[in-house]
C-alpha cells in the first residue's frame, strides 16, 4: 500500500491505523460514491478490474483509495494529490 505525502500526515495525525480504510473497497463499501461509479466498481470487483473509492475520515476530509486491477497495489490519496 502507497499513500501520499499528504494523505500519509493526514493520517498520522488522524487516525493511528489506516488498514480499516484500505480493506473497505475490497468488501464492497465504496461509501461516497455515486450510485453509477459504485456500479462501476461492482463490475470492476467481480471481473477483477481496478476500483476507485471515497471516503471521508472522522474530521471529514476526503480521500480516494485506489487499487490497480491485478491487486498487486493500493493507493491513498488526497483528491488535490491526483
Amino acid at each position: 500500500m502507497t499513500t501520499a505525502p499528504s494523505r500519509s500526515s493526514a493520517i498520522g495525525r488522524r487516525c493511528p491505523s489506516k488498514s480499516p480504510d484500505a480493506t473497505r473497497p475490497g468488501s464492497g463499501d465504496w461509501e461516497v460514491l455515486a450510485l453509477g461509479v459504485a456500479a462501476e466498481n461492482e463490475f470492476a470487483l467481480d471481473r477483477q478490474f481496478g476500483l476507485f473509492s471515497v471516503y471521508r475520515d472522522r474530521h471529514d476530509t476526503k480521500f480516494w483509495i485506489i487499487t490497480e486491477a491485478d491487486r498487486s497495489s493500493t493507493t491513498i490519496l488526497l483528491p488535490e494529490d491526483y
